[in-house]
């Protein structure tokens, strides 16, 4: 397939810039996988596409605030570091702007040197290896010198750091957030259990790989980056209690989704499980983990899109986001939502 297949035009003005006071207030577009309705509301409503017995699988990994800003220790010169993924203990994946400045050997510092990072390899597209060097407990350092990484779209500062994290988050080590879960509130997430919902926790630490453009004309050649997942047994029992009762499972996030969907292709059933997955999914693929999906509004041509086609189908994908242009939905991270699953009537 050819990933113009997956473009569409959207205003400037539709990209959410900020999170709305209240998490559920953003507006819920519900898509029928199978007939293609649609049905406007806002996320509040997500109660009446749940039922006793569904298992709601969430994902509760938690955003590093991964966006350093030093300096080069021998000119001066500023230079900003994103934490991607941690390799070994004090050994972490970047990515720096402006790379051409930071080579092998290049040493920068952070806070007057309360963290270093000294650059142990040079990778492709502004990727670097560094060795970090700091006193004390990593992550109070990062909370005191770093800032959470947004996405370069949103271009207004964000107030309130926790807004950039679900109400959930638990597992540190993200370098974004899996923003489906932020129209969450423990209220609502009370209210579901209440219904008899089996809510369900699984990690994926999310990387930039996933929003990265595809830069390929064809789907089929392009590749994703690896991103760590973990699931446990008690979630591994309850999804597969679920499937074998014929309930449904419902993925809060392509994140969510995709952490499902490696464990079934690798595994055939649910289980206590970790390991780095760069599954793509896109029309054709057969889905065996998950029924349903939450999930935001994705960039035109980008791996989501292809994820959320492949689930309802291309064309009741773009027929649902032009309707969503049309009717000025708010897009991407801290925009609103979609429902896409079965028995969606107007």
């Amino acid at each position: 397939m050819n990933v113009e297949q997956f473009d569409f035009p959207l205003p400037d003005e539709l990209i959410a810039q900020t999170p709305l006071y209240d998490r559920t207030a953003s507006r819920l577009l519900a898509l029928d996988k199978v007939s293609g309705e649609i049905k406007d509301g806002t996320f509040s409503d997500i109660i009446e596409y749940v039922q006793s017995g569904d298992c709601l699988v969430l994902n509760d990994t938690k955003v590093l605030p991964a966006r350093l800003f030093g300096i080069k220790a021998d000119t001066g010169a500023k230079v900003e570091v994103l934490l991607l993924k941690q390799m070994e203990e004090d050994q972490w994946e970047t990515l720096v702007k402006p790379a051409k400045r930071v080579k092998k050997g290049t040493e920068i510092t952070f806070g007057d040197g309360l963290l270093k990072a000294m650059c142990l390899e040079e990778l492709e597209h502004g990727g670097r290896v560094f060795r970090l060097e700091y006193e004390g407990i990593f992550h109070e350092v990062l909370d005191q010198l770093g800032e959470m990484p947004l996405p370069p779209y949103i271009k207004e500062q964000l107030e309130d750091k926790e807004r950039y994290q679900t109400v959930y988050a638990k597992n540190r080590g993200s370098a974004a957030a899996p923003t489906a879960g932020l129209h969450f509130t423990e209220e609502l997430l009370h209210e579901i259990k209440g219904k008899g919902v089996n809510v369900v926790m699984v990690t994926l630490h999310v990387g930039l790989g996933t929003f990265r453009p595809v830069s390929v004309d064809k789907i089929e050649d392009h590749e994703m980056h690896a991103e760590f997942y973990q699931m446990n047994d008690e979630a591994a029992t309850t999804l597969n209690e679920a499937k074998k009762s014929g309930n449904r499972i419902i993925a809060v996030g392509t994140t969510s989704a995709r952490t499902l969907e490696t464990i079934m292709e690798k595994h055939g059933t649910f289980c206590e499980t970790s390991g780095w997955t760069s599954i793509f999914i896109y029309p054709g693929f057969q889905f065996k983990g998950l029924d349903a999906l939450i999930t935001n509004f994705h960039l035109p041509k980008s791996t989501l899109m292809m994820l959320v086609s492949a689930l309802a189908g291309r064309e009741h994908i773009m027929n649902a986001y032009y309707h969503a242009v049309e009717k000025k939905y708010r897009f991407f991270s801290f925009g609103d939502a979609m429902y896409i699953g079965n028995e969606v009537k107007k």
